[in-house]
């Protein structure tokens, strides 16, 4: 089973910095990391002239590229996909995924909030793990606040509550 945390906040907000710094500490601890970021807009990730893009651009529905150091999956589904049927998808070697959006799930989550934001709350409190912030002004009372490069203490809540995968791979008991 994978573990799997959210990473939210309002944007601009330095959920990109924070999950960085939390990718770079997992993979310091030989973990195999995906991370999810859920995009509102189109998304455009290919150049066009290659042979992906013209694959594509001729109608192809799926679209794969595959070497030795990558493997690019470019799909065009009927419908947004959920959440849970991205993380079905997912190789069976990728022991945490950290996924940054998808708001309404679940998954324990991480909020982030920038300096000098209304201190609003997007995440109930089940599944609040932390606010992460670099701004002065009023904590959320029994949140945990830490620092958006501070990747080691996100690491040992996420391991006191059972999130993290010990250094055998084992998974904590919250899962996907």
């Amino acid at each position: 089973m994978i573990s799997a945390i959210g990473v939210v906040g309002w944007h601009n907000a330095g959920k990109t910095r924070f999950i960085e710094a939390l990718v770079r500490a997992l993979k310091g601890r030989g973990l195999r990391v995906a991370t999810i970021k859920h995009a509102h807009g189109p998304i455009e990730i290919d150049h066009p002239g290659t042979d992906t893009w013209r694959f594509a651009q001729a109608g192809s529905d799926l679209v794969i590229i595959a070497g030795h150091d990558l493997l690019a999956w470019l799909e065009r589904p009927l419908e947004e996909p959920t959440l849970e049927a991205i993380l079905a998808r997912l190789p069976e070697d990728i022991q945490f995924v950290i996924v940054e959006g998808y708001k309404g799930s679940a998954l324990p989550k991480f909020e982030v909030l920038r300096a000098g934001a209304p201190p609003e709350r997007i995440t109930p409190d089940e599944q609040l793990l932390a606010l992460v912030t670099e701004a002065d002004g009023p904590a959320w009372p029994g949140v945990p606040r830490i620092s958006p490069e501070d990747a080691e203490r996100a690491l040992a809540i996420l391991a006191a509550k059972g999130i993290l995968p010990g250094p055998d791979g084992a998974q904590g008991e919250r899962s996907r």
